[in-house]
């Protein structure tokens, strides 16, 4: 009997459906890549900067433009790009490619708010100022050919335009009532000054040609540095003095009087977005402030029996005696970096025990500037590039060494380098599933939430042998949870500066110096504090979750690359990941036992 024509035309349509499917799906998957792609050749076009710090050195030649005119190019550039996306069809994408999309919208509306809530108009203060962050570039800009050089020589020929198009913001921003407080830009007018005295090889503007390496050509030598020189002292400084100028005469003056941002105009509505950008919940702040106070409470316990057996019958006691311990302090600038590099050391040797995904690139600790020492913390993390080709940097502050606080070095190494930050970003930005958004992308709360979490890793492995330094760990947790209820006092409960410092040391004994800086950073930075410890709590209850349910089968290795290998993710998001991996393991488990 013959087969109808029909039938074989079904049947051949039948067989084929599937690979249709399959084929739209790869095509579907290979658009959305490029769209991915195409917007991120615009974030570093947008910002040669970050196009510098990840090793893309296309635009090593400029700046960012940071002029008002451009804010609203930007915001409808960001519309375009949120439209594209939006109106992207999900369907038949995996579950990687529908939660990068998912992730990519949500960014491009924050951003956009951002933007409606005149953000960008306050760009100077005494922590993140734009002066601060000039002058750090030269440690990341690379320095191994004379192309390299002769574009260092144009970005620093272009500081008078950021110079200007700052002050252009800034005067906007005094405009629209949008400033930092009076005392704190006072210190930006200092800081600025100190930039623009030094000269020539002095400045921090010349480390670049300090020392050439030898892949530059000595016939170049000397004409790169004398340029550089001639840059520095005949544009860098001048525009220098020129922001300090008008700070110091046409803008710190007219600061703000009180700490918190509830006073500047809508300050009430930017410190919750600053709080669901920075935290990633929705968190109202009196429930953050009430956390803040709990896990205060709950952390002096833990204090109070470190005290005890060390012999001293209460907390107050104890604090008051390590003023005056000389254990608490270092010796010497150089004793400080050893420290940390000690610490980091003996960590590395352990990481396997905890993790299957391990860093590539190398991590150094280094001294920090001198000329941002003064404001910034005991140490923060510089990022380097993936190929490993500029290792990432634990810049450590060595400055007033004789007051400065030793007992939390240990935990602060760990947070800094690895198991923290280090590890965490080199891991991110070489997974190879990313897009490049993603890869290199900084959620605060997740970041710095693991970050605070990996100190207690250091417990976990058995390190903080030394009570006195098992005591500094959970004083830089009790700073984490301090910062939950001080930053929520000023920017929300109206308190005064007096009140966060009063709070600060009937709870801590972070040092002085410490403490003020501290203080100061929270109320130049409303709610970026506040991602530390509530990213931490996060992990910590994801990780009892996990435990609990997967009983004998849970594997810390697993779970932390769990954490580790989706990059840098929203703590909802990260929850609802983790929540389908425990899943998924729980599925797993069951077939075995079958």
């Amino acid at each position: 009997m013959k087969t109808p024509a029909w039938f074989i035309c079904l049947l051949t349509l039948l067989i084929a459906m599937p690979l249709i499917a399959v084929s739209e799906t790869a095509n579907k998957k290979a658009q959305l890549k490029q769209l991915f792609a195409n917007e991120w050749e615009y974030e570093l076009r947008e910002s040669p900067e970050l196009a510098t710090s990840i090793g893309d050195y296309r635009y090593n030649d400029r700046w960012s433009d940071s002029s008002l005119a451009h804010v609203q190019v930007q915001k409808r550039d960001l519309q375009g790009w949120l439209d594209k996306f939006e109106k992207f069809d999900p369907s038949g994408l995996d579950e990687q490619d529908t939660l990068s999309l998912q992730l990519m919208v949500r960014n491009l509306k924050e951003r956009i708010e951002g933007i409606d809530l005149k953000t960008y108009e306050m760009p100077v203060d005494q922590f993140n100022g734009v002066q601060l962050e000039l002058a750090q570039f030269p440690a990341i800009v690379p320095t191994d050919s004379t192309k390299h050089y002769e574009d260092y020589l144009a970005r620093l020929r272009k500081i008078p335009v950021v110079i200007d198009q700052t002050i252009e913001v800034l005067q906007q921003g005094k405009k629209d009532k949008l400033m930092q407080p009076k005392f704190l830009l006072e210190k930006t007018v200092e800081q600025c000054k100190n930039l623009a005295d030094a000269a020539g090889e002095a400045s921090a503007f010349a480390q670049p040609v300090k020392e050439f390496p030898a892949s530059v050509p000595e016939a170049d030598r000397k004409r790169l540095h004398d340029d550089t020189i001639a840059a520095i002292d005949h544009d860098v400084r001048p525009a220098y003095i020129k922001l300090k100028n008008f700070l110091e005469k046409d803008y710190a003056p007219y600061g703000r009087s009180e700490p918190g941002v509830w006073s500047l105009p809508n300050g009430d509505k930017l410190y919750r977005y600053e709080i669901r950008l920075l935290t990633t919940t929705n968190l109202d702040p009196e429930q953050i402030h009430e956390i803040g106070l709990s896990e205060v409470k709950r952390i002096e316990g833990e204090q109070l029996e470190i005290a005890k057996k060390l012999g001293f019958q209460d907390l107050k006691t104890f604090r008051a005696s390590l003023k005056d311990n000389p254990r608490s302090y270092a010796k010497s600038p150089e004793d400080i970096l050893q420290r940390y590099r000690g610490y980091i050391d003996q960590m590395r040797p352990e990481l396997p025990k905890l993790f299957g995904l391990l860093p590539k690139t190398r991590v150094e600790v280094r001294e920090m500037q001198a000329f941002r020492a003064k404001e910034a913390a005991g140490a923060d993390y510089q990022q380097g590039t993936p190929d490993g080709s500029r290792p990432g940097v634990v810049w450590v502050n060595t400055s007033d060494y004789q007051h400065r606080d030793m007992l939390s070095a240990e935990s602060t190494a760990y947070h800094e380098g690895i198991p923290g930050h280090h590890m965490q970003i080199s891991i991110a930005e070489t997974l190879p599933e990313l897009p490049d958004f993603r890869k290199y992308n900084f959620n605060s709360a997740y970041a710095e939430g693991w970050a605070l979490y990996s100190e207690q890793l250091g417990k976990d492995i058995g390190f903080y042998k030394d009570p006195y330094s098992d005591y500094g760990r959970l004083n830089d947790e009790m700073l984490r949870a301090i910062r939950l209820v001080v930053d929520t006092g000023v920017h929300y409960k109206h308190w005064t500066r007096q009140q966060m410092v009063d709070f600060f040391h009937e709870h801590s004994s972070v040092a002085e110096s410490d403490l003020q800086a501290e203080t100061d950073r929270y109320i130049a930075w409303p709610g970026q504090a506040l991602a530390y410890k509530l990213g931490q709590l996060e992990i910590l209850k994801l990780r009892a979750r996990a435990e609990h349910e997967l009983g004998s089968s849970y594997d810390i290795k697993a779970f932390h690359d769990e954490i580790l290998d989706g990059g840098s993710l929203p703590m909802d998001v990260l929850d609802a990941r983790v929540t389908a991996w425990i899943k998924s393991q729980k599925t797993a488990d069951a077939r075995l036992t079958q």
